[in-house]
């Protein structure tokens, strides 16, 4: 058998438990999309923001039960690389996969820093440009610093991140009253022009679901793999959607539209109303949010570097392991000074818009792949309805076109 110059590298550790890969889905789907843009899709769906993000929580869920099932087949890094590779069979198709999500992770994480500075300047008085630098220079170096000791961090940070969101909960409980008399203006469409509102607030809003891929990408830091993986891809959806319900209904009802719409905090400004001593309390809690996702997604990035060039399919520079944290330390690097670089050229609509374009293209050709799978046989349904990708992919692909024909027009 040949050794390679990979097979001689040190090896990722497996230290990640289910609980730690729970808080590390639920930190990467939650610290974007109500901390950052549920004003953003308020400014596309209007009123119907709510049901805008119940047709992005639709497509999540369908791709994240396709992710679910396989990961459990291929559990390696860069995993959706090596999905499509398994599925079409073509090497071209199979390295633009890995590098759009490669894409998809440092665009997001670029948006998040741009969110960052947003709530950071509401409550501090410091130059943008240099807490933009610091945060992103500070995440990568932890990153840098091993697995186990990164998604500890990010579970303090997501459980913080999580008691915030029920606290606004907490906090707008009146709203959630009303729900039942506000019904109709919150889920009841009447004309095609809210429709079409809707789905182009589900097409940003879908950039809030994006997260719970990126779990595949440390399935080899994972203890038993076959078994968390899909539990904690399936758990996190489910937290993350009926967390994003309640607050964008809460949001919806409880701010005047325009503020919302033009709100830099808006979980901030939604609670400093009434209570303005918990309105900075929960734009601190914002920050630890938005940046325990920036870390999060360095660290997806960086893993899926690594498995392209362990797969032969990026430079084998991105393979090199540091000896001393067993983190992919090249790649690491370069993936944090690429985030610096997005972040600082490109404003944080633009980024999360790009973000969700190249995450749904990866999205249909992932459900495409396990139903060419199912049809072959090469993946046992055992349970699974296998219709249920094709549903996926088109779902996908609608809210591709839908994005597509609207910028053109």
């Amino acid at each position: 058998m040949k050794i390679t110059a990979a097979d001689m590298q040190p090896q990722l550790a497996r230290k990640i438990g289910l609980l730690l890969l729970i808080l590390y889905g639920l930190g990467t789907i939650l610290g974007a999309g109500i901390y950052v843009l549920i004003g953003k899709v308020a400014g596309e769906a209007g009123m119907f923001a709510p049901l805008a993000f119940i047709v992005a929580a639709g497509i999540a869920a369908v791709t994240g039960l396709s992710y679910s099932k396989l990961v459990v087949r291929y559990p390696q890094s860069a995993g959706e690389a090596r999905y499509v590779e398994e599925g079409f069979h073509r090497p071209w198709l199979t390295t633009m996969v890995g590098y759009l999500v490669v894409f998809s992770g440092v665009v997001s994480s670029a948006t998040l820093a741009n969110g960052f500075v947003g709530y950071f300047a509401a409550l501090f008085q410091i130059s943008s440009l240099l807490v933009l630098i610091v945060i992103v220079l500070f995440m990568g170096a932890i990153a840098l610093a091993g697995i186990a000791e990164s998604l500890w961090l990010t579970a303090a940070m997501t459980s913080i991140e999580i008691m915030g969101l029920i606290w606004v909960i907490a906090l707008g409980g009146d709203e959630l009253v009303l729900l039942p008399e506000r019904f109709p203006d919150l889920f009841v469409p009447k004309s095609l022009g809210a429709m079409l509102g809707i789905f182009s607030g589900a097409f940003l809003a879908f950039y809030a679901f994006i997260g719970f891929e990126d779990l595949v990408n440390v399935v080899e830091e994972v203890k038993s793999p076959e078994v968390n993986m899909p539990r904690a891809i399936i758990i996190s959806i489910v937290v993350a959607s009926t967390l994003y319900m309640l607050i964008s209904v809460i949001a919806i009802l409880g701010l005047p539209l325009d503020i919302l719409i033009e709100s830099e905090a808006p979980l901030r400004d939604l609670v400093v109303r009434d209570n303005p001593e918990a309105g900075d309390w929960i734009g601190v809690i914002s920050l630890f949010a938005i940046v325990n996702g920036i870390l999060i997604q360095i660290i997806m990035a960086s893993r899926i570097l690594y498995g392209m060039a362990i797969q032969n399919r990026a430079p084998y520079l991105f393979s090199q392991v540091s000896s001393l944290t067993l983190t992919p330390w090249f790649s690491t690097i370069f993936i944090t000074l690429t985030v610096l670089a997005a972040a600082l050229w490109f404003p944080l609509v633009v980024l999360a818009k790009a973000t969700s374009f190249g995450i749904l293209i990866v999205f249909v050709l992932i459900n495409s792949t396990l139903w060419i799978l199912f049809r072959r046989g090469d993946v046992e349904s055992a349970g699974f309805v296998t219709s249920l990708p094709l549903v996926g992919a088109l779902l996908c692909m609608a809210l591709l076109v839908f994005q597509i024909v609207s910028v053109i027009a």
